[in-house]
This record gives structure tokens, sequence and C-alpha cells, in this order.
């Protein structure tokens, strides 16, 4: 066993144990009791949820390992557990409300979630190939069904299916990748990988790519972004803002695990692919969404924009990037959050709305919300004091830091266009003839609003534990 273990083999497992026994003991309860179970399981399974974030805060400090390397516990892994925890747990708020206006009340909905964190948890703490593939498959396969879990709907069924074909395509060629990888080193773990590079030639840039087709799927950066604007507009609502906020944090921390620790011999290749996919991310997201009319369709194009951001800080491949990774996916959480708490509450007597067009005058009829989402927004377009201008400045002063200066004015320069459709929304609210008012949020809703509100509009008073804790957690790769 490897020195770093102390412990019972078990013990760093205890998060994913807890959610893993806790989501078959509410599937029973669930079926026992049948659709009267709705509320008393999507309570419980925020619950579980959260005793699992604390589980991960309370294991004992330091790198602990178990089965032999392959799973590990870290500050890495620590501080993104926390934040799919707390993505995952707002999900599930977030879709109740909306669940039962709609009459799609389903008990395995908030299962299906569990049991995705459960995934993304396993896969923040993989450290060798076959770990990394049985994490993102467990985290996936509830994807694909949530995604097509309004069986009344034509969209829904489209997106889940676009989804499942696209995403087993991408599955396959990281599986492809990972096979090529072995064969060249002769080890699946990462440490051992990193041993081997230096042997192993030309071939193991091969599996390197093949490899990065997968990762770059799952975190929707160009070119494998084909799935996310279709996905996120067909798919319920509630679904989308899970979608886009839990699996990105996971898709990153698998993207930047593989990356450091398993390949720092070759960094100059991978870095190259990187700059690409992340300049390519960022111009397709900015040039994109300039023309959209539907906000679940912006907020896609807005989200692959996002990630060729934070794989600014991976591309520096100091420990200084990753820190800004760190920090650049906990403040997009709350963005997105925040952002789609308004867009569950686009309802009328007619049903939910998705038109950009439907928020004129927002400001008239509901300023508290029109405020907030005025912020989260320009928090996205990185307006300082906003949390969205740190965001950007820690990858782009990695980004000079490491020498990629050209990387770093792209990504000013897309943030500039980016603005532009930002603020276009801010406009139709603030000055445009109000349409006819929403129905009340949900106190859901408004307890997650107000809470990534408040943490944007604020996090420039005091940004020291955040930025501390990312930088922690990023040293602990190094």
């Amino acid at each position: 066993m490897n020195a770093a273990l102390t412990i019972p083999a078990l013990y760093p497992l205890l998060p994913e144990i807890v959610l893993g026994l806790g989501a078959m003991a509410l599937l029973m309860f669930g079926v026992y009791r049948g659709e009267r179970s709705v509320r008393t399981v999507d309570y419980a399974s925020v619950a579980l949820l959260i005793i699992a974030g604390l589980i991960v805060l309370a294991l004992p400090a330091g790198k602990l390992v178990t089965f032999d390397g392959s799973f590990v516990v870290d500050d890495f892994a620590r501080f993104l557990k926390v934040l799919a925890v707390i993505g995952s747990a707002a999900a599930i708020l977030m879709s109740m409300d909306h669940a039962e206006r709609e009459r799609q009340q389903r008990f395995e909905y908030s299962i299906l979630i569990v049991l995705s964190t459960l995934g993304m948890l396993m896969l923040i703490s993989a450290a060798d190939l076959i770990a990394l593939y049985v994490g993102l498959e467990l985290m996936s396969l509830p994807l694909y069904v949530v995604a097509a879990s309004h069986r009344n709907s034509l969209r829904s069924t489209e997106a889940g299916l676009k989804y499942f074909v696209l995403g087993a395509l991408s599955s396959g060629m990281l599986l492809y990748g990972a096979s090529l990888v072995y064969g060249f080193t002769g080890t699946v773990s990462f440490v051992g990988i990193a041993h081997s590079a230096a042997d192993a030639g030309s071939g193991l840039i091969f599996g390197l790519v093949f490899l990065f087709v997968g990762f770059c799927f799952k975190v929707s950066a160009v070119p494998f972004h084909m799935w996310t604007p279709d996905v996120y507009e067909g798919a319920p609502t509630p679904v989308t803002a899970f979608f886009a906020a839990a699996p990105k944090v996971a898709g990153i921390a698998m993207f930047v695990r593989a990356t450091v620790v398993a390949f720092p011999g070759i960094t100059a290749q991978w870095q190259q692919i990187v700059v690409f996919v992340s300049i390519a991310s960022m111009l397709l997201g900015a040039f994109a969404a300039i023309g959209q009319r539907n906000i679940k369709r912006l907020m896609a194009y807005s989200s692959i924009g996002h990630m060729g951001f934070a794989l600014i800080g991976l591309a520096a491949g100091t420990s200084e990037g990753v820190q800004g990774v760190l920090v650049y996916m906990a403040i997009y959480l709350t963005m997105t959050l925040g952002v789609f708490a308004v867009i569950l509450s686009m309802r009328r007597s007619g049903g939910m709305v998705e038109s950009i067009d439907q928020l004129a005058g927002l400001a008239r009829t509901n300023p508290a919300m029109a405020f907030f989402l005025a912020m989260l927004l320009f928090s996205m377009a990185g307006v300082p004091p906003l949390a969205g201008f740190f965001a950007k400045f820690y990858v782009f002063l990695a980004a000079i830091k490491a020498g990629l200066y050209i990387l770093a004015v792209i990504g000013v320069l897309a943030s500039v266009i980016g603005a532009y459709y930002y603020l276009a929304i801010i406009k139709v609210m603030y000055f445009e003839e109000p349409a006819e008012p929403f129905y009340s949020m949900p106190n859901e809703l408004k307890l997650v609003l107000g809470v990534c509100g408040l943490f944007n509009i604020l996090f420039f008073v005091y940004p020291g534990p955040l930025v501390g804790v990312a930088s922690a957690a990023a040293h602990s790769l190094f």
C-alpha cells in the first residue's frame, strides 16, 4: 500500500459511501411510498449532499491515499468536492417548485442527482485512468436520464438522446486515449505515467490528444461543444441549471488533475492544445451568443466561453494558474446558479417563458430580481468590482506570468465582446416597456438568488479566504 496511507482504507471514501448508501435508501423509500414521497426525498437528498460536504471538510488534513494510489483526497479534491456538492444541492432546491407546477414530480430525479454527484466526487479524487473512467461514467449516466426526464416533451427527449449519443462517442475516444497511454507507459496511475513519460515518445502525445477529446466534451469546450446549446435548450430548465453548474466543476477537476499530475514532462506539448481550446472556446462563446434570443441557449454559449477563460489558468501550467482555475470555478458556480434562479422564475399564466424579450421592463415589475440579475450579468462580463472581475483577473495574471501574453490579450478582447450580450439583457430589463409581470418567486429560488447575488457583489470586500484556500488547493497538486 502507499506510504501516505496510515488510516483505514475506506476512510477517505466516507463521503462517497454516505452518498451511495443514502441514495439506495432513498430509492427504496421512494419505491415504497410512490409519488407521495417526492418532497421528502428532495429534502433528504439535499440533507445527504450537505452531510457529504461536511464529511469532506472533516476528513484529516493532508493527503489521504487509498486503493493503492488510485483514489486521492488532497486539498485540491476537498475544494472541488465542496463546490460540486453545493452546485448539486442548489440544483435540487431550485427544481422543487418547477416540478410541482409542471406536474413533473418524480422521486427519482433528486436520487439521480445524488448518484451523479457521487460520480463527480469519485472523478475529482481519481488518480489513475481506470478510476477516472469509472467516476466519469457514474457521473454521466444519470445526466443522460435527467436530460430526457420530461417524457411528454419532444425537445427533452431529443436533448437526452443527443447528449447520450455524443457522450458515448466521447467516452469511447477517452478510453482509446487511455489505452494508448497505458500501452506506451505500461501503467494507468498518473504518478507512474509521469515517471514513464520521458521514454514513451510521440505515442504518448497521441494518447493525450484522445484523452483531451473526452475532457473537452465534458466541460463543453470547443471543438467538442456541439451538444451544449441543444441540450441546454431542450432539457427541463432545472436540469439545465444542474448541467451548467456541478458537472462543469468535476470536468475541470478531471482536466486539471490528469494534465498536471500525469503529464508534467510534456507540458510544452499539452500547453499548445489547451491554449488552442481556450482561445477557440472564448471566441465562439463571445460571438455565437450575440444572436441568441433564447436565454437558455445564450447561457449555453456563455458557459462555453467561461470554460475557455478557466482553461487559461491550466494553459499557464503553474500552481498560480491552477489557483486561478479554482477561484474561477467557485465564482462561475455562484454566477450560474444565480442566473438560473431568475430563469426558473420566468413564469406567467401561460407557463414558463425562455425568450430574452420576456424580461422587458423587469426593473419596474420586480426591481429586486432585476437588480440581482443585472449584478450577476455584470459579474459574468467581468465588470469590476464584482466577483467575475477577480475570477478573470487571477487567470489572466497567471497567463501573463507564464509568458502567454497573446492568450491573455485574446481573453481580454473576448471579455469585451461577451459584455455586449450581457449588457443587451440589462438594457431590455431597464429601458424597455414592461411586459406582463412574472409570478412571485418561490422561496428556494429567492434564497439561491440572494446568496449568489450578495456573494458576487460583496466578494471584493474580503476575497482572502477563497483565494487562500484555492492557493493551498493548487499547491497540493505540485
